[in-house]
């Protein structure tokens, strides 16, 4: 259990830095998975802050051309066709960082039922709260 959550830590850490593999990214994150690497204050819940310092981190290493924005390719599938439409204001095809954090914040309201501003690990394993950590992987 230890090994298997300083591997997580460890994936975590290297995507923070933009240094992780794709494929070690690519693997399915549990709610408690997430909470363990995202829960900077160890409060056993993840809050909008939190989430979006790894978002602010994500965004920084798919931006690959250095043009401010990611395109469809950058996104890797992390928004569909509508969710890239609807994350997108100004309809150029591309989101900057304020736009993705936004829709970190859109997805981050969905995946947080009970409004009490922070997720658990029950919130971040349903259907809202995987397209929440769709967009932070």
């Amino acid at each position: 259990m230890t090994l298997r959550f300083l591997s997580g830590f460890a994936a975590v850490t290297l995507a923070v830095a933009g240094l992780a593999a794709p494929a070690a990214m690519a693997k399915p994150m549990s709610g408690a998975g997430a909470v363990k690497m995202i829960d900077t204050d160890n409060d056993g819940t993840v809050d909008l802050k939190e989430v979006q310092a790894v978002a602010s981190a994500t965004f920084d290493r798919l931006e690959k051309d250095s043009d401010g924005t990611l395109d469809r390719k950058e996104l890797k599938g992390r928004l569909s066709a509508a969710g890239l439409k609807q994350a997108d204001p100004d309809n150029d095809g591309t989101i900057d960082k304020k736009e993705y954090l936004a829709a970190v914040a859109e997805r981050f309201k969905a995946a947080d039922p009970d409004n009490d501003g922070t997720l658990d690990a029950k919130e971040l394993n349903s259907k809202a709260g995987k397209a929440l950590l769709a967009l932070i992987k």
